[in-house]
């Protein structure tokens, strides 16, 4: 098996879960936040909707810099003004995403890649790790939160590995 459909099986059962949670939030509560310093649900639900572009960047360069010396570190990602909207830019970011993981190659998935800051190296990984580690495990983390946030408010939470306080049965 090819490493890019390895990596699809994976980043299809991340996707799947991200794109339940991101359907449970109530449009009504975009702007909620669990504390101050926390992403309103509605910022969270953003992030995990463009985390899936990460794919593109990972995949087709060799480095990203958060703080380049021309000070243009990739811009703000978008926010969403309604769940509709959040669930539609998740499923067009995972089709990009799923295109650019299916036309990659195995000797691509083992070239290197790396996170700067300022010109100065914070890590450096084959892409196949980096895409595990910096998007996919990115993903679930985010979603983890995500479900805290929605049992705050008191909205059932969906299952992703197996039943849930909301849904013993499934």
């Amino acid at each position: 098996m090819s490493m890019s459909a390895t990596v699809l099986n994976q980043f299809d059962q991340v996707a799947m879960g991200t794109r339940q949670h991101l359907e449970s939030i109530p449009d009504g509560k975009l702007g909620w936040k669990p504390h101050e310093k926390s992403y309103s649900i509605g910022e969270l639900g953003s992030h995990l909707a463009n985390l899936p572009n990460w794919v593109m960047m990972t995949l087709g360069q060799d480095e990203f810099d958060l703080n380049p010396a021309d000070g243009d570190g990739g811009g703000q990602q978008p926010g969403y003004g309604s769940v509709a909207e959040m669930v539609a830019a998740l499923d067009e970011n995972v089709d990009a995403a799923r295109r650019m993981i299916e036309s990659t190659t195995d000797e691509t998935f083992m070239s290197n890649w790396s996170l700067l800051n300022g010109g100065e190296v914070i890590f450096t990984m084959p892409k196949l790790a980096v895409l595990r580690v910096f998007v996919m495990d990115h993903m679930i983390h985010h979603r983890g939160q995500m479900t805290v946030y929605l049992r705050l408010l008191d909205v059932p939470v969906q299952q992703t590995f197996g039943p849930t306080a909301d849904f013993p049965d499934m």
